[in-house]
């Protein structure tokens, strides 16, 4: 089952909403001290909806992003994703994310002749490359310090 994901981009939020959220983010946060159970919300005559303990904690996330001002977009873990989605999310051009999927960077698969990567393959791929980054920067670092260059 193929899902559609991104269908339209995340809007900026405005300068209300960014006071809204950071308001509701905020009270949120104290009436639910701890979010390991589940939240029950009382609908006027008609008894209580259960809102799963992982919800409220995803809600608490957006809430506190929205107050940020940044962009919230929610995308399913097996969602499959374009070219263009993809390298939008991994903030390269598409000519490069084809490049990275021809020399087997990352798997993804075909539907008649479009590429389709699943969004977790894309965020396996981000971290590793942010791993590396990282462990680059830390022998910088190390050969930096034995060399007394100031850092």
């Amino acid at each position: 089952m193929t899902t559609t994901a991104l269908k339209t981009p995340p809007e900026i939020p405005s300068k209300e909403i960014i006071e809204a959220a950071g308001e509701t983010s905020r009270e949120l946060a104290t009436i639910l001290p701890s979010l390991d159970t589940d939240v029950y919300i009382r609908k006027e005559g008609e008894g209580h909806i259960k809102i799963p303990s992982f919800a409220m904690r995803l809600l608490l996330d957006i809430l506190e992003q929205m107050a940020k001002g940044n962009a919230v977009s929610i995308v399913p873990v097996h969602a499959e994703l374009t070219t263009q989605q993809a390298a939008d999310i991994l903030n390269v051009s598409r000519p490069y994310f084809v490049k990275l999927l021809d020399e087997g960077k990352l798997e993804h698969t075909k539907v008649g002749r479009h590429r389709r990567i699943r969004y977790d393959e894309i965020m396996r791929y981000k971290d590793e490359v942010t791993r590396d980054r990282m462990e680059a920067l830390d022998e910088l670092t190390q050969q930096g310090q034995e060399l007394d260059m100031g850092y």
